[in-house]
């Protein structure tokens, strides 16, 4: 069959209209699905490093306590400031301050700052600065100085005698900056330099070296039992739910297993 040249106009018609309509048809490889992938159930992590333990229930820095620790540090210089700063203002420093000064009153303690409501604020400004002192010069200065790490590093496990015990040793074993154990002598010397450097604005009848000493004596006492606490805290705001206050203890947080291993 023979085609004139009036068919080439049509000819050449049906190829434009016929070429785009083949290629919508072909299917674009951007638009296919993609090949289903199976699904991996939740990797549960290995605790072999109680630090990585305590830092995973920790989550992230506590408000009451800022002491506590979340990473394995160590801390720069600039940091034990900032961390001194922090503890300064903590609601666990206000709170403890104004226990420290109702047991004073009620004792008779600092008789030259009076009784009633001036007296009950004088003992509670000057446990304030004391407290602020004692962490200048352990959280900070001597921290800085000796390379130890001021943080607290929760036990998080073991049996009731086992973590207050360890929470009162604390008192004389600190943490180096390399993550070694040591004598604590931030934590020793920081609260005998803080009730010495008080003598200047305390009543007169307290700056002598036997009432020293025993204020010191009792400043010791107050960091065993906050040291208890510290170490409960996770545990008992975990219960409560309190997120706010101890962060990354919400319920669904996974169950931590006890490690073998006991850091410093």
């Amino acid at each position: 069959m023979r085609f004139g040249s009036r068919a080439l106009p049509f000819a050449a018609a049906f190829l434009f209209v016929v070429k785009p309509a083949v290629a919508q048809q072909e299917p674009d490889q951007k638009q296919l699905p993609e090949a289903p992938v199976p699904k991996q159930g939740p990797i549960s992590p290995k605790h072999d490093n109680p630090l990585q333990t305590t830092f995973e229930v920790l989550g992230r820095r506590s408000i009451f306590f800022p002491d506590l620790a979340t990473s394995p540090g160590p801390l720069s210089t600039k940091q034990k400031f900032e961390l001194f700063a922090g503890k300064s203002v903590a609601p666990s420093r206000f709170l403890t301050s104004a226990l420290g000064a109702g047991i004073s009153q009620a004792r008779g303690s600092l008789s030259g700052y009076g009784e009633e409501w001036a007296g009950y604020a004088k003992r509670f400004g000057s446990s304030i600065a004391t407290g602020a002192s004692t962490d200048f010069f352990g959280t900070f200065l001597f921290s800085s100085l000796l390379r130890r790490d001021p943080r607290y590093f929760v036990l998080l496990h073991g049996g009731p005698w086992r973590r207050i015990s360890y929470g009162i040793s604390r008192l004389v074993v600190a943490r180096t900056d390399s993550g070694r154990q040591a004598f604590n002598w931030p934590g020793t010397l920081g609260p005998l330099f803080a009730e010495s450097l008080a003598n200047s604005y305390l009543p007169v009848s307290e700056q002598t070296a036997g009432r020293t000493f025993q204020r010191y004596g009792i400043r010791l006492g107050f960091t065993a039992t906050t040291n208890i606490l510290k170490e409960y805290w996770p545990n008992i705001f975990k219960s409560l739910r309190i997120q706010k206050i101890a962060p990354g203890l919400g319920a669904e947080s996974s169950p931590v297993q006890p490690p073998t291993y006991h850091f410093p």
